[in-house]
This record gives C-alpha cells, sequence and structure tokens, in this order.
C-alpha cells in the first residue's frame, strides 16, 4: 500500500507536523519537511492467517488473552512470540482448545440492548497493554473527537498519563476531558463476568536444570490478562516453558523458581519483560550494584521506567550513579540472573528478542 501523507499541524520549532493515512504512521521528516514515505511503510501487513474472530461465548471453560512478547530468556529455536495469546476451553477444566499467538483479534461487544460490533485489537494494543498493567497504570477506552479512531497510547506514553492525544487514524491532535492512558484493548474488560474470580499468586516452586531440557527452556514474567472468562482465578508469578525432543514437558506459572541454583525474583522479571517492550529503554536498562554495601540495585515506580542519573540504595539508603558513559540508567538485578543463566545454557541463547521493536510491527 501506497502512502497517504497529508500536513497535520505546526511543531514547537516552526515546522510542520505530517502524518501518513494509509499506514497510520509518523511521516515528517528532519526539520519538520514531509518524508518520501513513512516509519510503517515497510512494516508487514496482518494477514487473514495472523487475525482471529473469537466469541468468548463459545467457550464455556473461559477465554483469557495477553499481550505475548518474546521470552526473556530463550534457548529453545521456536518463533518468537509477539501478539495476543489466546487460551480457550469449550468447557471448565477441559484440555485447552485453542493456545495460539495472532496479530490482531476480533471480538464482539454489545452496544445496546438490541445489536453488537465486532471491536479489533492487534498486537501493538496488546503489547502496551501489557506494559501499562505492568507498572500499575490503568486504561480506558478512548477513541478521536475528530475521526472516530480507537486511540492508543504506546511506547513512552503507555507509561505517562495525559489530556492531549495525537490521533494515530487522522494524524491529528485531539483532548480528553481527564487526564489517562488510552486502550482500545480496555474495552474487553466489559466482557469479563461480574463474578470473575481476582488472581492470586501462585503457589507452587519449581528447581530445574537446563540440561534436562534437550530443546530448551523459556521464561516470562506473567502479567494481567487482557480478558479472563474463567471461574477459575488467573495465577500471578514466573512463567515457565521446558522443552524436550517429546515436545513441551514443563508449561505453568510459578512463584518461585530456581534453575540451576539460580534464584530468579519474580518482580524483576516481570518489570524486564515490560522494559524490554518499551525501546526508548532498551540500552537504558542494566546491572548496578550500590558502591557502599555492594549489593544489586533494582529501580522500581517511576524509576523503573524512567532514566535516571542518582539512584538511591533501596539496602543502605546510599546514593550513586552508574559507573557507565550513559548517565541516566535503569537498575535491574534480572540482567546479572540472565547472564548467569546463559553462562549454565546448553543451549545457544536467543538474542533476536532486543531486536523486539514493537513500534515497527
Amino acid at each position: 500500500m501506497d502512502c497517504n501523507i497529508i500536513e497535520v499541524g505546526k511543531r514547537r520549532d516552526g515546522g510542520y507536523r505530517y502524518w501518513c493515512v494509509a499506514h497510520r504512521a509518523n511521516a515528517t521528516a528532519k526539520y519538520g519537511v514531509p518524508a518520501d514515505q513513512c516509519v510503517a511503510a515497510n512494516d508487514d501487513e496482518i494477514t487473514d492467517a495472523q487475525t482471529l474472530r473469537l466469541d468468548p461465548a463459545a467457550y464455556a471453560g473461559g477465554v483469557a488473552l495477553w499481550g505475548a512478547v518474546p521470552a526473556v530468556f530463550d534457548t529453545t529455536n521456536l518463533a518468537m512470540d509477539r501478539g495476543i495469546h489466546v487460551h480457550a476451553r469449550e468447557a471448565p477444566r477441559a484440555k485447552k482448545s485453542r493456545d495460539e499467538t495472532f496479530r490482531r483479534i476480533f471480538v464482539p461487544l454489545k452496544i445496546d440492548l438490541f445489536s453488537q460490533d465486532w471491536i479489533a485489537v492487534d498486537e501493538l494494543d496488546a503489547i502496551n497493554y501489557m506494559v501499562s498493567s505492568v507498572f500499575g497504570f490503568p486504561m480506558k477506552y478512548l477513541s478521536c473527537s475528530r475521526c472516530g479512531f480507537p486511540h492508543l497510547d504506546r511506547d513512552w506514553f503507555a507509561v505517562h498519563v495525559h489530556s492531549k492525544h495525537q490521533c494515530h487514524g487522522c494524524g491529528k491532535q485531539f483532548s480528553d476531558i481527564e487526564k489517562g492512558i488510552g486502550n482500545p484493548a480496555s474495552a474487553l474488560k466489559s466482557l469479563s463476568p461480574p463474578n470473575a474470580p481476582i488472581p492470586v499468586n501462585a503457589s507452587q516452586k519449581i528447581s530445574i536444570k537446563q540440561s534436562d531440557y534437550s530443546q530448551g527452556i523459556q521464561i516470562w514474567g506473567s502479567n494481567s490478562a487482557i480478558l479472563w472468562t474463567s471461574m477459575q482465578p488467573e495465577k500471578i508469578g514466573i512463567h515457565v516453558h521446558g522443552h524436550t525432543e517429546h515436545g513441551l514437558e514443563l508449561d505453568g506459572t510459578f512463584a518461585g523458581v530456581e534453575i540451576d541454583g539460580i534464584t530468579l525474583v519474580e518482580d524483576q522479571v516481570r518489570v524486564y519483560m515490560a522494559q524490554m517492550a518499551m525501546p526508548h529503554l532498551r540500552d537504558r536498562v542494566m546491572h548496578l550494584k550500590c558502591p557502599n554495601c555492594k549489593q544489586s540495585h533494582f529501580d522500581v515506580g517511576t524509576n523503573a521506567f524512567t532514566p535516571h542519573i542518582e539512584h538511591t540504595c533501596e539496602h543502605c539508603n546510599a546514593w550513586f550513579s552508574a559507573p557507565t558513559q550513559l548517565k541516566r540508567t535503569i537498575g535491574n538485578p534480572f540482567i546479572k540472573a540472565r547472564e548467569e543463566l546463559r553462562e549454565h545454557a546448553v543451549r545457544p541463547v536467543r538474542q533476536d528478542f532486543l531486536s523486539f521493536r514493537p513500534e515497527t510491527i
């Protein structure tokens, strides 16, 4: 599809902003002039094979949808997961009839007592839903007041509430009555049963060796489901897959995970997964050690998604900065744990998750 670039307003430096309404992406070049093509001109289009029309009412055992991102540690040669992961059961406690990932999903949503429409949720909606939820930001359904296009706040905007938004449909700005974060996927929350169980912490712990899984292991931090209709509560913890020549032998969410004697910390894994889905943080997250007490430092709250110069040690309250050329950084000890896991790996550790760029999907 060819670009269709239009001018959508002025920039603060006096130049103009340009938007491609064909690919719904930025088309502003340096100095505020139109680019030859927009930033999404060469992206793969979502095909019918990558799309699912899903009616939760057809699955009495429940439906669950999550934002799927690459595993934070992966020694398999499986395809890199991204998009919207679907679990669906035709009867309670039955075997999953769907356990797949799609790039776009259509779900029927009731408009009023007499009609319904199919709402679309795509991979960018789902991935940014994961980011916002991991950092504790509520989301709302927003549509452009100019063209009506559903609005998604992505990347930096997925973790900063604001009232002025730039529409991805027409490229123009519109305002909401309150500060917030827009995500089309939040509309699906209305499909959750009124008596749905609240998520619970996983109770089971595991201790494994990578050598027990000849085809590799994968690790994710659990994140809140976009939609959960099962009457069994969602589990919170660290999700682990273990593959052998016989297939997927280990598949579960655990409260404690020890691999080759290396203990993983749930919050660190979950936050790292969200950090890696935010392109502007990619080189800023590192293992930091307090020079005073020699303890590893874990940035939480706003500091977990805002690179900063001064770090306050949570163990001894000392102030320190990263001993690197980058002044503004974020500390996450999982970086060290991941390196220790790599040293014990019996298969090559995949690095392509580091090239995962959700803004260019």
